[in-house]
């Protein structure tokens, strides 16, 4: 991959890092009416963690991120079938898994920028066929 597509990874990393290290309520209003299935969440933050590795032998992140990156998803694994059924706004509320991630995600913030408070990204707009 390119420069670019490193830094297009690395900012989509952080922007994820930001959202999961969120308060809950904060996360639930940036959810607003979205309902995110938790399996389609724990499937793109598995795949942030995955691709981790590969942007730390390249140095867009350093080996202190990668830990912590490879926590998140070490954690995200322990959650089973039944954790990943249903919306992900039911599973910040019910499931404790959330607050691990949270505190893990936090962790990595912290070292990577200074400070786990961060903005959340814009909030994804679907595509549909009237636009």
């Amino acid at each position: 991959m390119n420069d670019l597509g490193d830094a297009h990874l690395r900012t989509w990393t952080v922007r994820f890092m930001a959202l999961l290290s969120a308060d809950p309520q904060d996360q639930l209003a940036w959810l607003g009416e979205r309902g995110p299935a938790t399996k389609d969440v724990v499937e793109e933050v598995e795949l942030i963690c995955r691709v981790a590795g590969e942007l730390a032998e390249r140095g867009t992140f350093g080996p202190t991120d990668l830990v912590r990156l490879q926590a998140i998803g070490r954690r995200l694994g322990e959650i089973d079938g039944a954790g990943r059924a249903g919306l992900w706004a039911d599973a910040l509320v019910t499931d404790p898994a959330w607050d691990d991630i949270r505190a893990l995600a936090r962790q990595f913030l912290l070292t990577r920028l200074g400070d786990w408070r961060q903005p959340l990204p814009r909030p994804f707009r679907p595509f549909t066929s009237d636009h």
